[in-house]
């Protein structure tokens, strides 16, 4: 049975706990400000951007960029994006299941899948099970800028363009709300709707007039484009991780609470115990006396 001073300490420890988490929270809260600040004033952006390039890209031949071209699928690239710290809940958890369901479809349908990771969790978790990652980024979580997904995006499109895979799709969170996040997969290239839900709807198709040229117009949007939604997936998967640290953050310190009241109570009962004992020898030695 555990003593008065174990359980004082377990309590102490359990306090000290519940400040680290509680400082967690905090720290994550003002994080996520400032992402999901970034986050929603690209949405709007990027969504504009996407549905006009489908537009123009409807009515125009698909051979007219290479980031265009459909082409017989051979090889897929899975980019999966996760966090580099954990303590966030299931966040990584439900990315690499999604991650492990989209690969093994491929892999079930015939096609040569290639990964590439963001994110140290991703990185970690292929490399235990023997798999080698094509290309694999790391400290971005958290800390996400505009030249990280240029970085991403020229090397997608490089081995696009090479032919060296045929098709690009991109597993992330999105983040729905403070407590909700969204797993999604969706297709990057060639060029197909990053959101969800979608369905890889595009505006009617209407007459253009292109100036200087629909060759010009493609070689400067449509690269642009796969930087603009990449950077999108990135702050959205980094909005999701703070939230979700957020919320896990505020159970772990409600669970403290809880153990430190358990605790306590265990403390005092303990207590009493020792107080009763102390008591029945004292009256037990003076019933000696008399005797």
């Amino acid at each position: 049975m555990a003593t008065l001073r174990d359980i004082k300490k377990r309590i102490k420890a359990v306090q000290n706990t519940q400040k680290i988490t509680k400082a967690m929270k905090m720290v994550s809260a003002a994080k996520l400000r400032k992402v999901q600040n970034r986050m929603l004033d690209l949405r709007p952006y990027a969504d504009k951007m996407h549905d006009v390039l489908m537009s123009l890209a409807k009515g125009a031949d698909r051979e007219s960029h290479p980031l265009l071209a459909f082409r017989p699928r051979k090889t897929v690239e899975v980019v999966v994006v996760t966090s580099d710290r954990g303590l966030c809940g299931a966040f990584n958890t439900n990315i690499l299941k999604a991650a492990q369901k989209t690969i093994d479809g491929y892999t079930k349908d015939g096609f040569h899948v290639s990964i590439s990771t963001v994110g140290k969790k991703a990185r970690d978790y292929f490399k235990r099970r023997g798999v080698a990652a094509r290309n694999s980024w790391i400290g971005i979580s958290g800390n996400v800028s505009f030249t990280n997904a240029q970085e991403i995006a020229d090397d997608v499109k490089e081995n696009f363009m090479n032919e060296t895979i045929d098709e690009v799709v991109v597993v992330y969170n999105a983040f729905k709300s403070m407590v909700a996040q969204t797993v999604t997969v969706a297709q990057l290239l060639p060029l197909a709707p990053i959101e969800e839900g979608k369905e890889g709807a595009a505006p009617e198709t209407a007459d253009f007039i292109y100036e200087p040229s629909m060759e010009a117009i493609f070689d400067r949007l449509i690269p642009r484009n796969v930087d603009i939604q990449i950077y999108r997936a990135l702050l959205e998967s980094s909005a999701a991780e703070e939230a979700a640290r957020m919320s896990a953050m505020e159970n772990a310190t409600k669970s403290c609470s809880e153990m430190v009241g358990k605790l306590t109570l265990q403390f005092n009962k303990a207590r009493q115990a020792s107080i009763t004992g102390e008591l029945m020898d004292i009256v037990g030695g003076v019933e000696a006396l008399k005797g």
